[in-house]
C-alpha cells in the first residue's frame, strides 16, 4: 500500500477517535462522569484538532499521489469513502449534541448515496471516477465550515475571557451565527456539486443498446 493510500486509511481510522470525544458515554447505565465531564469541558476542542488531522491527510494524500504518480483505483476508492465518513459522521455527532439540523445531514447524505450511486454505474462500464473539481470545492467547504463549528466552543471560552463585559448569550449567538454561514454555503455547494454529477453523468442512466 502507497503513502496516499496509507493517509487515507488513517483518515478513515481518525473517524471514530473524533467522535470518543466529541460525545460523552452513554451505555445503558454505564456513564462515566469523570470522563463524560471532560468531554462535556474540553473533548470538543481535542476532537476539532483530530478533525484538523484528518482534513490535512485529505490535503496531502491527493498532493503526494498526483506529484509522484501514485493514482490508483484503490487510492480514488479510499479517498472517497474517508471523506465521507469523516464528514457524514461528524455531521451526526454534530445533530446528536443539537448543534445543527438533521434536515441538512440529510441532503449531505442523500447527494453522497446519489453520487455513489453515479460512480457503481460507471464502474460497472469499466470507467472508475476520480473525484471532480467541484466536488473537491465542496469537501473544503464542508472541512471549513464543521472545523469552525468544532472550534466554536474554544472561540466562545476566548471571547468571554477577553470581552468579559460582553453578554455571553450574545457572544454565543455572534460566533454561531458565522459557524450557520459557513454551514450553509457548505450545503448549497453539496447540492451545487450533486447536480453537477449528475447531469454530467445521464449517460451513465442509459441502457446499452
Amino acid at each position: 500500500m502507497n503513502l496516499p493510500n496509507k493517509l487515507s486509511l488513517t483518515r478513515i481510522l481518525l473517524v471514530p477517535l473524533i467522535l470518543l470525544f466529541m460525545l460523552p458515554i452513554h451505555i445503558g447505565s454505564f456513564q462515566p462522569a469523570a470522563w463524560n465531564e471532560f468531554i462535556v469541558e474540553y473533548g470538543m476542542i481535542v476532537a476539532a484538532c483530530l478533525f484538523v488531522v484528518a482534513s490535512l491527510t485529505d490535503l496531502a494524500d491527493g498532493k503526494i499521489a498526483r506529484k509522484y504518480n501514485l493514482i490508483t483505483n484503490l487510492g480514488k476508492f479510499l479517498d472517497s469513502l474517508a471523506d465521507k465518513m469523516l464528514v457524514i459522521s461528524i455531521l451526526i455527532a454534530l445533530v446528536d449534541i443539537g448543534r445543527i439540523s438533521s434536515v441538512f445531514v440529510c441532503i449531505v447524505v442523500l447527494r453522497e448515496f446519489a453520487v455513489t450511486g453515479i460512480r457503481m454505474l460507471a464502474s460497472a462500464k469499466g470507467v472508475v471516477m476520480a473525484a471532480k473539481m467541484i466536488g473537491k470545492i465542496k469537501t473544503v467547504t464542508q472541512m471549513i465550515a464543521i472545523t469552525y463549528i468544532m472550534f466554536e466552543p474554544l472561540l466562545i471560552k476566548i471571547l468571554h475571557a477577553m470581552f468579559s463585559d460582553w453578554s455571553y448569550s450574545g457572544i454565543v449567538d455572534g460566533v454561531q451565527l458565522v459557524g450557520n454561514v459557513f454551514f450553509f454555503a457548505c450545503i448549497v455547494m453539496t447540492v451545487i456539486s450533486g447536480m453537477d454529477y449528475l447531469l454530467k453523468n445521464l449517460k451513465y442512466f442509459k441502457e446499452n443498446d
